[in-house]
């Protein structure tokens, strides 16, 4: 449920589950405590940013726990799996800026001068913590969005509203220009990061990449790992969190999204991702992104 701060800032409960955009193109805003609404394995069709302004937060992506602290900036790139990784009496005064934003958004934010979703895409690691004087100015510019309205005026009138959209722009463009130049130094890479991925779901992965558009059975995936079914099916639910099949068909949805995204049809996409047939691609599809695929293609035109 959305509320608002005294200051005026977009605010999420920490047991809000939701994890699709309300908006095409950005959303803003703050939560405080443990992050129990975001337990699971998720994904979204956009990019996510969260920067750490009080206490400490952990967030395992892929196969990686990332232990962040107070100035710490984490960037999830699209259809990437994440949860938040509780730790007891940790968290709990955890407060956190989260920024939604849509590669449509960026692109144009960009205007064609350069490639502002690159900061997503560094292989080495998915957080940083920037100088002092650095992450004042990005968190300036995150508050600046996520207030509600221009401080100058109160007034809920159609104007101002405008006023305050023209202005967000104009704050994410310096925020996203200055956050990939400093992305791209090792030096602010953070080094408080696990890894936790298991040879055994590291070897049913790769079974199931090489294999998306086959039928396949958890008697394949277990004779695969040379385990019997049950205890295969209790292996991979311990160490991933998730079923099988929950894994499988988000593999699937990531390649469909691949797909389109490539400019593939959606009888093509959903194809060569491995779904049987379309209700069931439809249905799986709307449950984790909010859209139809239909809808989702259009955000990215041949």
């Amino acid at each position: 449920m959305r509320q608002l701060t005294d200051k005026g800032i977009r605010t999420r409960a920490a047991d809000d589950e939701r994890q699709f955009m309300l908006d095409d193109t950005y959303e803003v805003y703050e939560k405080q405590g443990a992050p129990v609404g975001a337990m699971a394995f998720h994904y979204h069709n956009f990019y996510e940013i969260i920067y750490v302004c009080e206490g400490e937060y952990s967030s395992l992506i892929e196969n990686r726990i990332y232990h962040l602290r107070k100035g710490d900036f984490l960037l999830i790139d699209q259809n990437i799996r994440h949860k938040y990784h509780y730790i007891e009496k940790k968290h709990d005064n955890s407060k956190r800026i989260i920024l939604w934003i849509t590669e449509a958004m960026l692109n144009q934010l960009a205007q064609g001068a350069d490639d502002l979703a690159a900061c997503f895409r560094e292989q080495e690691s998915c957080a940083y913590h920037f100088p002092v004087y650095y992450e004042e100015m990005l968190r300036g510019y995150l508050l600046k969005v996520a207030q509600t309205e221009r401080q100058e005026s109160r007034k809920e009138v159609s104007g101002e509203i405008r006023i305050k959209k023209v202005l967000d722009v104009g704050y994410l463009t310096l925020f996203f220009g200055y956050l990939n130049a400093l992305c791209r130094r090792r030096e602010y890479f953070t080094m408080g990061e696990e890894m936790v991925l298991h040879p055994m779901v590291e070897q049913v992965s790769g079974f199931m990449e090489e294999h998306i558009t086959e039928k396949l059975t958890v008697e394949m995936l277990a004779d695969h790992v040379h385990m019997s079914k049950y205890h295969f099916l209790r292996t991979f639910k311990e160490l991933t969190g998730v079923t099988v099949h929950t894994y499988l068909t988000d593999m699937r949805l990531i390649r469909a999204c691949e797909e389109l995204k490539s400019g593939s049809s959606i009888e093509m996409a959903y194809q060569r991702a491995g779904f049987a047939d379309y209700s069931s691609f439809l249905r799986n599809f709307k449950s984790a992104y909010g859209v139809s695929p239909r809808r989702y293609r259009e955000f990215y035109p041949d």
